[in-house]
């Protein structure tokens, strides 16, 4: 029953449901009485969230037609919430194939809705100079205005939220760096929105009338630079007065990777973000409020919305993060143990201990790994490949963790992903750093006897190519130091809580 005897729900589709907004949507949906399918590569990565037992999970990709219009059967209101940012040169065209698709399985399959959040994009600007990502994303929504089907293009600028891209920049800039040197962009005028209010006008589009097909600006109620944005996070965080300094020489690409240098963010995404502020991004209409009412006392404000985001990233209560939705491509190969895998080459590093505690005190350590507490060896190895991995346009080893003592499947966690966890037992990480093959590391805990347990790791390499057998045996002298002393710091950790 819909809840509160409001209006009976619909059927609704998510695509993006391990994302960072798809993520925190799909349960706002089943709360206001709708039906939730979700579209995932892997299914098996939203097992884990508190939603997942409310919701239909369905496996497909948006750039396969057959998939998404299995996925389309019976929907109402579709919702694209996918993108290929980050991805490579590509994506323009990757986004281009996937929102075509989308359009035409959803008018095949009779869907009376489609919704998109899409990004804010400056007036005047014709489309050659906006950034790839703006254009892109501008491009998207257009096509799916052109599929036939009813449909809603949600523009958003700076989404402030614990978790988003958007602000884990702004806050590890504004608290790693005291006195800043900046690009100019810091000048540009921007309109925030708090990740509340877009979930909350992107589920009321599901009941928008029949005729709605347009655009619609969607920000909260301040207008200011990001400047401003910096000096009011660090005043809600309670931090000093910080020295900003902007400067014409930083280019789009030299910003991206001074961001990645200070922020968890790679510059293979933060470039994207920084171009997209080259432009003054400020909506120029409300229109929205016509069918999504504001709530009492309105839309937050921006000190509002950073006070909330704080809190929660203090209180470990992130629900998602940017780094939420996986590599593209790397969840559907499997594990090289598993009976349908193809064979090939394949090097494994395994190693144990017996551990004087019982498997529940193992356990801890083990799911506790990575992020602040790191990896239990040689912490300079550790950097250095994080900073390798960045400098080859990887993910690096700071995206850290979601939660500080909790680790679900689809975790992102450092340079790894979360691929199995079984709790009390199992934890496989899969690696997304940039390899000349697939990586996994395993870690176990087992009862071995008299209130002990044995902790058994192994590290698993599928090398592509001669340069993958090369890369294992150029590393292969440094696992004994690596790999050997996190095995017996993890037993030592696990005794000590004991």
């Amino acid at each position: 029953m819909p809840p509160n005897g409001t209006q009976p729900g619909h059927h609704c589709l998510v695509t993006g449901a391990s994302g960072y907004i798809g993520g925190r949507l799909v349960p706002e949906l089943l709360d206001a009485g709708h039906r939730v399918r979700c579209l995932a590569r892997s299914p098996g990565t939203l097992r884990d969230h508190p939603w997942a037992h409310r919701a239909e999970v369905v496996r497909g990709d948006v750039t396969d037609a057959e998939s998404v219009a299995g996925a389309m059967r019976g929907i109402h209101t579709a919702y694209y919430l996918v993108h290929a940012l980050g991805t490579g040169a590509g994506f323009e065209r990757t986004d281009r194939t996937a929102a075509r698709i989308f359009g035409e399985q959803a008018r095949a399959a009779g869907v009376r809705r489609i919704v998109y959040l899409g990004a804010l994009t400056p007036t005047g600007i014709p489309d050659h100079g906006l950034s790839p990502h703006l254009r892109s994303r501008a491009e998207v929504g257009r096509i799916l205005l052109a599929s036939g089907v009813p449909t809603a293009v949600l523009r958003a600028a700076v989404i402030i939220g614990s978790g988003s891209a958007s602000f884990e920049i702004l806050r590890y800039l504004t608290e790693r760096l005291p006195v800043m040197v900046t690009p100019s962009w810091v000048r540009t005028r921007i309109q925030p929105i708090a990740v509340r209010d877009v979930l909350r006008h992107l589920v009321g589009s599901a009941r928008l009338p029949d005729d709605v097909h347009r655009t619609f600006d969607i920000g909260g109620p301040d207008v200011i630079t990001y400047l401003e944005m910096m000096r009011r996070y660090a005043a809600v965080a309670g931090l000093p007065h910080r020295l900003i300094v902007p400067v014409p020489v930083l280019t789009p690409r030299l910003s991206s990777y001074w961001i990645g240098l200070v922020t968890p963010v790679p510059h293979a995404i933060a470039r994207p973000l920084a171009e997209s502020l080259r432009h003054e991004v400020v909506c120029h209409e409300n229109d929205i409020a016509r069918y999504v009412p504001d709530p009492p006392g309105g839309p937050l404000d921006v000190d509002t919305a950073l006070s909330l985001a704080v809190e929660r990233v203090r209180d470990a209560r992130v629900a998602t993060r940017w780094s939420s939705a996986s590599v593209p491509g790397a969840p559907s190969d499997p594990l090289p143990t598993d009976p349908d895998w193809a064979g090939g080459s394949l090097y494994t590093d395994q190693r144990e201990q017996v551990v004087d505690a019982p498997p529940e005190a193992l356990w801890q350590v083990i799911e506790g790994i990575g992020g602040d507490t790191g990896w239990y060896s040689f912490p300079l190895a550790w950097a250095a490949r994080g900073w390798l991995d960045r400098l080859v346009g990887g993910v690096g080893l700071r995206r850290g963790r979601r939660d500080a003592a909790r680790l679900r499947v689809g975790d992102s966690l450092d340079f790894w992903r979360v691929e199995e966890i079984e709790p009390g037992r199992l934890l496989r990480l899969r690696a997304e750093m940039r390899l000349p093959g697939l990586a996994w590391l395993e870690m176990h805990a087992e009862p071995d006897g008299e209130g002990r347990s044995r902790y058994r790791q192994r590290a698993l390499f599928h090398p592509h190519g001669l340069l993958g057998h090369a890369y294992w045996w150029s590393v292969s002298p440094f696992h004994a130091l690596v790999f050997g002393g996190m095995a017996r710091n993890i037993a030592r950790a696990a005794a000590a809580r004991n």
